[in-house]
């Protein structure tokens, strides 16, 4: 399975030297939590069709943030694509209502007979919920959009099929496990990536019992786009 990978931003600008000085002076201003909250990200446990990539994390949201691409592949072509966000606040934010956030963006192009289902953003959100609750995770706060739009092709480019693509933008405040309030973010980034994978036609996997909160599971009721992928040759 993939393993996240990323970088830490703690919003410092200027000239902070190279080498182990920098590295030593960035450790020492990232607060163990969200340290031990990154390791979580890090560590987790993702379906082999996903592929995890370091993205610089956006500034001035909170003191700390994290942020990781992931897309879903097959071959050369991304079915599926966007990035998870964590952020921290030590102090607390009164709109979070907690000290973590975690922010999510996640595009994929529809089949057109997956575009014309009108009810098919209210579908996409119930992924986004059904995954954290299917996993037992707790989380609050959660808001965000589900935007379709379509294009069609004039002139030289008439010969390309219509296309819609479709987006979702969530955010959401993670609940800690007992882990010093340390949320178990691998497992809510897992969730993540189980919505990336329906909106992509992937279709659902069990559980890996070895895996822990952080296997890929798919929720009862939750149902898959229809599959993209052809047959697989034995």
């Amino acid at each position: 399975m993939a393993a996240a990978q990323g970088h830490f931003s703690d919003h410092s600008d200027g000239d902070r030297g190279t080498g182990e000085t920098a590295d030593s002076t960035e450790a020492d201003a990232v607060p163990p939590a969200f340290r031990r909250a990154v390791e979580a990200l890090r560590a987790a446990r993702l379906r082999p069709e996903i592929e995890v990539d370091p993205t610089r994390p956006p500034q001035r949201l909170a003191p700390h943030a994290y942020a990781v691409e992931a897309a879903v592949v097959d071959g050369e072509d991304d079915l599926a694509d966007g990035r998870l966000v964590l952020l921290h606040d030590p102090d607390g934010h009164e709109a979070w209502k907690g000290t973590f956030r975690l922010v999510t963006l996640v595009r994929a192009e529809l089949e057109p007979e997956m575009a014309a289902d009108p009810l098919l953003p209210e579908v996409c959100w119930s992924w986004l919920t059904g995954a954290l609750e299917s996993r037992g995770l707790a989380y609050g706060e959660a808001g965000g959009t589900v935007t379709m739009a379509g294009s069609h092709y004039f002139g030289a480019l008439a010969d390309r099929r219509p296309a819609t693509q479709i987006e979702i933008r969530a955010s959401w405040t993670p609940g800690s496990r007992g882990l010093g309030g340390v949320p178990d973010t691998g497992a809510h980034l897992s969730a993540r990536c189980g919505l990336l994978c329906q909106i992509a036609g992937l279709p659902p996997v069990a559980a890996d019992p070895a895996a822990g909160t952080t296997g890929t599971v798919t929720g009862a009721g939750i149902v898959s786009l229809p599959q993209r992928r052809g047959p697989q040759q034995a």
